[in-house]
């Protein structure tokens, strides 16, 4: 019984890390536009889907949990499957979208074109390789949860960039982006300190991986073939 209870408690863990960010998430998009600073109605269809994919993403992280912890495994593995297709269509239309943004002059004005695209692409395909890792690892539960939410923690940026005051904060924007997945890898490093006593090598990985990928927009954003690329599109 203390093995169930045990066990329940991990999964309560792991949905209530999913709400948090689900509604993280939700919050950022939804008081931008209650504030004014985008139209929902005039953005293309493709952004609408991919929005649609993303809530389809994070419902299914809050689910999961809840069918291990009710035993029902075959229903998850089937929504698992389910989860790759919509991480597969989230990562597509993310790289799609932002370069859509440029050819359209949609990207925020304090972005730089060549920093945008590198934002864009670098943490959709992160967050799409991440997933892939996650389901490799399956069968490692422990590995496999860390890297779940470890995906969605690296594509918080978005979110982040409508509730940071972004413009004023100039070079220290990255950083503080950086801070803020940290700050929710962190969150997963104490439940590993309370289980374990020690941090999880797979939340140590999604540490490193966070911080790498935005070392690896703001490298990339400054190669002369980005810049270049950038500007086509921009059309400038």
């Amino acid at each position: 019984m203390a093995t169930v209870g045990g066990a329940a408690a991990a999964e309560r863990f792991w949905q209530r890390m999913a709400i948090g960010l689900a509604i993280f998430i939700v919050f950022g998009f939804l008081q931008f536009a209650a504030r004014g600073f985008a139209d929902p109605l005039s953005a293309p269809a493709w952004v609408h889907l991919h929005g649609l994919a993303m809530l389809g993403w994070l419902a299914l992280l809050i689910v999961q949990p809840s069918l291990v912890a009710r035993g029902n495994l075959a229903l998850h593995r089937r929504l698992g499957w389910l989860g790759a297709g919509l991480a597969l269509i989230i990562t597509g239309l993310g790289v799609f979208t932002g370069v859509m943004a440029l050819v359209l002059h949609r990207q925020p004005p304090f972005f730089d074109p060549a920093y945008f695209l590198a934002l864009t692409a670098i943490e959709s395909m992160v967050f799409g390789a991440m997933v892939v890792w996650a389901i490799r690892r399956r069968r490692a539960t422990d590995w496999h949860r860390r890297l779940m939410i470890g995906a969605t923690i690296v594509i918080l940026e978005p979110a982040l960039g409508r509730l940071l005051p972004i413009p004023q904060m100039g070079a220290w924007a990255e950083p503080a982006v950086a801070l803020c997945q940290l700050a929710a890898v962190a969150f997963v490093a104490a439940y590993d300190w309370r289980l374990r006593g020690a941090v999880h090598p797979a939340t140590w990985a999604v540490m490193m991986v966070a911080i790498a990928t935005r070392v690896a927009i703001s490298l990339l954003a400054m190669t002369p073939p980005v810049i270049a690329l950038a500007a086509r599109l921009a059309g400038d």
